[in-house]
């Protein structure tokens, strides 16, 4: 094709229609962004030669990308990191660190290369767990919090280990430790002064004078990124860094919101020219010597991060399922993870073999680890009976809060899940004089309808062992409102363990939801939009007949 618009052209195409596909495999797509750049590349077709253009569409999707990073990172949500958050994401992140710098030592890597490769193995992708986790609706269980709580931390060590690699640079990479910390703790401490005059006196008129118009919003947004990014390279620092204080500057302005729901989808654009990139450079002959390298490291973060989450939240009061589903979250590495490495040969420290190997990697873990997260319910039955050396004999931190109700002794029903629709329907049966109560994994929502005086649980009701802690004997109706046919199986397996004989109800929001529970034989299945939208209709034609005239 002729000309760099018409191969852009060819680009977004081919990326649409692979997307496409990758979805349809319920993988994320910048992996076939990545398959893309290798297949138009060089190593493939060759059908792209304007490579200047998209590597500085790269470079700007990359500032960008950090720059939402830090516009997230709100000085008033730092200070909520829970201590389990925090012991969990340090401990994940000193374990991968040492433990992977000596593997990849062990492999015959250099020190620097070893010590880039295995900090980059320590970042998990924000943007994938919490798009997984949100499609599972599962962002506001225990374990979903607790994930967020820790990518949080993982994002901070991502600018920290940014900034250290650059004084890195600037001191020479024979300088000893003492120099690299002089010349980061200079740097950063005029970064922090600049930032605090910044924040305190000039950003918020301007920011404000910028929120007249929501579209000068987002120009502003995308070019105070972009310039901070420009004059963190000038001062030493890197780009990323440089652009994800700009984010930070911005991230305690009422406008932090509205720019970045505004830069989500200027943010993928520009980060599918920074993967193809990465594809088409990918140098083939190299990557042969990667395999194993590739392979034995892939195996350390599915495993090994996984495990060293599960025991350190074992050893803090949480059941081993808790830890589990918390430790898949890491089980992967993150699109940061290659634009450190990358920043990494743009500073001269490392190699295109060290990207070659990132990325094997960052391929694997993010496409196993994917499945992993979907099928996490059914991956935890099977794996439950190993598990155990990770909890410990009495999980204080999350026992605390299963109080028994007040009407267990009498208890006629009761229902799990204690979301919108739950919580509601919990609330109408006592209101109806039933005797029913509650069951939820999310400790918010207990703790909001114990205030209200309805005896709820705080549980996992998909384990066996806590569902015979609960009346069942006694309990004639059992309803289930979880919003995935997984953990309504799941249910369904541990009442029929703890010789439930009642009878279940189950509430789907979709139709193959309520095929499974049907074929599974709950009855009634409830539809909470079809159920809402029948009683309104009712309801007006009900009114609009009582205010016809008489004849």
């Amino acid at each position: 094709m002729q000309g760099p618009f018409a191969e852009i052209a060819l680009l977004l195409i081919v990326c649409a229609l692979a997307g496409a596909l990758f979805v349809r495999l319920r993988q994320p797509v910048l992996i076939a962004y990545i398959v893309v750049g290798i297949a138009v590349g060089p190593a493939g077709f060759g059908l792209v030669q304007a490579h200047d253009q998209i590597d500085l569409l790269a470079q700007v999707g990359v500032a960008v990308l950090l720059f939402a990073v830090g516009l997230k990172l709100d000085l008033h949500h730092l200070r909520h990191i829970g201590p389990v958050a925090l012991a969990t994401g340090l401990g994940q992140l000193a374990f991968t660190i040492v433990i992977g710098f000596a593997l990849i030592l062990a492999l015959g890597k250099g020190w620097l290369e070893a010590l880039y490769v295995a900090v980059a193995l320590t970042f998990s992708s924000t943007i994938i767990i919490v798009k997984l986790l949100s499609d599972k609706r599962e962002l506001d269980s225990l374990h979903g919090r607790i994930a967020v709580g820790f990518l949080i931390v993982q994002d901070l060590a991502v600018v920290i280990a940014m900034m250290a690699m650059s004084a890195l640079r600037a001191s020479g990479a024979e300088a000893g430790l003492s120099t690299v910390a002089a010349s980061l703790a200079w740097r950063v401490a005029a970064a922090a002064l600049l930032l605090f005059v910044l924040m305190r006196w000039v950003l918020p008129a301007l920011v404000a004078a910028m929120a007249r118009s929501q579209e000068l919003l987002l120009v502003f947004a995308i070019a105070w990124g972009v310039a901070l990014a420009a004059l963190g390279e000038w001062a030493g620092f890197s780009k990323e860094a440089g652009a994800f204080l700009a984010g930070f500057s911005l991230a305690s302005t009422p406008y932090r919101e509205a720019m970045n729901a505004r830069l989500t989808g200027i943010r993928d654009f520009l980060l599918l020219f920074f993967f193809i990139d990465l594809g088409a450079k990918l140098d083939f002959s190299t990557l042969g010597a990667e395999v194993v390298p590739a392979i034995v490291l892939s195996l350390f973060v599915l495993i090994g991060n996984p495990l060293i989450v599960m025991a350190i939240m074992g050893a803090m009061g949480y059941r081993k399922r808790t830890g589990f589903l918390a430790g898949l979250t890491v089980a992967q590495i993150s699109e940061f993870s290659i634009v450190f490495v990358a920043m990494g040969i743009t500073l001269g420290h490392v190699g295109v073999q060290a990207l070659g190997l990132t990325t094997l990697v960052g391929l694997a873990t993010i496409t196993v680890s994917t499945y992993m997260i979907l099928y996490s319910q059914p991956l935890y039955e099977r794996l439950a009976p190993w598990l155990r050396p990770f909890e410990r004999r009495h999980p204080w931190r999350e026992e605390a809060a299963e109080r028994p109700g007040s009407d267990d002794g009498r208890a006629e029903a009761i229902v799990f899940g204690l979301g919108r629709y739950g919580g509601r329907l919990l609330r109408q049966l006592r209101a109806a004089g039933v005797h029913a109560i509650g069951v939820d994994f999310d400790p918010e929502a207990v703790r909001a309808l114990r205030a209200e005086g309805l005896p709820v649980h705080f549980g996992d009701g998909e384990d066996p062992e806590f569902l015979e802690t609960l009346p069942l004997a006694q309990v004639r109706w059992v309803v289930t409102t979880f919003p995935q046919w997984e953990s309504s199986r799941a249910l369904l397996h541990a009442l029929k363990a703890a010789h439930y004989r009642g009878r279940v109800a189950g509430a789907a929001r979709d139709a193959v939801h309520a095929r499974a529970l049907a074929e599974a034989g709950v009855a009634p299945v409830l539809n909470p939009f079809d159920d809402a939208a029948d009683r309104a209709a009712q309801h007006l034609a009900e009114t609009l007949r009582d205010k016809e005239p008489t004849p």
